[in-house]
């Protein structure tokens, strides 16, 4: 059973990180920022669009790097619409957590679909892949340009 979920969860990361469903830059948007993984050359830029109540409406990205990061670019940016800014914060605060223990809160939808990339805390200098899009994000929301997995 381990090694079919792990097989799955692989197969999610390829597919996503062959063929990312967000990675556009948007053509209207509120905020934006770049993230830097200097240590392995990871690149990516993270557009965010709100609606008028503050939540977020669309995320684009484009990136360039290993699978690890273009697919975690791909599922947050997925999983990250129609979410508050604060809800965001929560939710990066959890992926951060996850990608560094392999565990993630039970019940949260956002977190199972993100739960494929739980097995980069088996393997410490990925666990920057993973969360590079995440740090970008967080800086488009504080107006910040740049943004470093460092």
């Amino acid at each position: 059973m381990f090694d079919d979920l792990r097989d799955l969860y692989q197969e999610v990361i390829l597919d996503h990180g062959r063929r990312p469903r967000h990675g556009v830059r948007l053509a209207a948007y509120d905020a934006t920022a770049k993230g830097d993984n200097p240590m392995c050359g990871d690149r990516v830029q993270v557009w965010v669009r709100h609606e008028a109540d503050g939540r977020i409406a669309e995320t684009g990205f484009e990136a360039r790097g290993c699978a690890i990061s273009i697919a975690s670019a791909d599922l947050m940016a997925e999983v990250v619409g129609g979410h508050s800014d604060a809800e965001i914060r929560d939710l990066a605060g959890k992926f951060r957590n996850m990608a560094r223990t392999g565990t993630a809160p039970d019940g949260d939808a956002a977190m199972e679909r993100l739960r494929p990339l739980a097995g980069v805390h088996e393997y410490p200098s990925r666990v920057k892949c993973a969360t590079l899009a995440w740090h970008a994000l967080l800086a488009a929301l504080d107006g910040k340009g740049d943004s470093s997995s460092e």
